[in-house]
């Protein structure tokens, strides 16, 4: 029997918020400086910055000292120049033929992944009568994008002629599995990597992304390319994060009740309470980005103390069992990720990663703190 419930006023409140703080990323900006030693520090703001908002996140690295940035699609580059005129962007999806006139006119250097967007490139090159900068990708083991060894045997051999026309101002690959220190695989990638530099003229090298950095200094080269690490992620699987918690994303709790021992909680009644039980419903779901897979098993904060998720995570709602927790009140932010619930516990919990988490984000409003 439910015999207390309180309702929040429509208006009193905002049903979600995301707060990024954009002196966080540029701190941890500036931890990868420190950490890559005499390297440089080149910052990952694909997908929107990782969800937190490009056009925010990017100066606020720029006026941390961030000069280099890596996107992943045409456009993300396009509206990238916009907010840093005088940065280096590299494209991650390289140079189809459709593409070229965009990256020239934009100035973006593409990454290019294959035989055929090497000769796209030179060909625009000459085309223009003027040297265009590139990026050469080496595929060391992830078989996704990247110039396959058959095509790099060959590249190597012609390199005069195919790369007629290009400034290669960097040679990159991709570890697999950096997150995992003690897999075989980052040691077979490292040598494959050097490998190819030997076969390749001489050009600035990266291999190291957010989690390759703590591998050691023999995956630094001459940059890093710290992306989810920024946005607050742990880099390090062997130790404790040195990155500052970036994105805060808080719901409102609507209603607050109590429910007797044996009550069922949300969609198809997957949760029954053990005892009596206070109830929060609180206005963040999985259209909000909240994973399904934490219903009855993720957590959230209310004034820094934890209340675990019970029931169904539904598309705009979740509910908490707030029964230890002191008085909860309509109107209360509950935390879902953030200082208390972590995004890698979140990520952990949800059984997926940061970078999903991040992505995932899109409809509570964004507050950005530090601008």
């Amino acid at each position: 029997m439910m015999d207390r419930v309180h309702d929040a006023g429509a208006d009193s409140f905002e049903a979600a918020r995301l707060t990024v703080r954009l002196g966080a990323i540029a701190a941890n900006y500036r931890t990868y400086r420190r950490m890559a030693g005499p390297c440089a520090v080149a910052a990952v703001v694909k997908a929107d910055a990782y969800g937190l908002g490009a056009h925010a996140v990017a100066p606020a690295l720029a006026a941390a000292g961030c000069d280099s940035f890596f996107v992943a699609r045409l456009e993300e580059g396009v509206a990238l120049r916009l907010l840093a005129p005088e940065a280096r962007i590299f494209v991650l999806d390289g140079a189809e033929p459709d593409a070229v006139p965009a990256l020239i006119s934009h100035r973006l250097t593409p990454a290019l992944n294959s035989l055929g967007q090497v000769a796209a490139w030179s060909a625009a090159a000459h085309a223009g009568r003027s040297p265009l900068d590139a990026v050469l990708h080496v595929d060391t083991g992830m078989n996704r994008l990247g110039l396959p060894g058959e095509e790099l045997s060959l590249l190597a051999a012609e390199a005069r002629t195919r790369l007629s026309g290009l400034n290669v101002v960097l040679v990159m690959s991709h570890l697999a599995c950096a997150d995992e220190p003690d897999n075989r695989m980052n040691g077979q990638q490292l040598s494959r990597f050097k490998q190819a530099l030997a076969m390749l003229p001489p050009a600035p090298a990266s291999l190291a992304a957010s989690h390759g950095v703590p591998l050691g200094l023999d995956y630094h080269f001459d940059l890093v390319r710290p992306g989810v690490a920024l946005y607050g992620a742990n880099p390090n699987a062997a130790g404790g994060n040195l990155m500052q918690a970036a994105a805060i994303l808080t719901g409102k709790v609507l209603q607050v009740r109590r429910i007797d021992s044996g009550e069922s909680v949300g969609y198809a009644a997957t949760y029954r309470a053990k005892r009596p039980s206070m109830l929060a419903t609180v206005a963040l779901g999985y259209a909000d980005g909240i994973p399904r897979s934490l219903s009855s098993q993720g957590a959230a904060a209310i004034r820094g103390r934890r209340a675990s998720i019970v029931g169904r995570v539904s598309m705009d709602l979740l509910t908490l069992d707030v029964t230890d927790l002191p008085e909860v009140r309509p109107g209360d932010a509950a935390e879902l990720l953030g200082e208390t619930v972590t995004l890698d516990e979140v990520a952990r919990t949800a059984r997926t990663n940061a970078y999903e988490i991040l992505t995932r984000l899109r409809r509570a409003p964004k507050v950005y703190e530090g601008q």
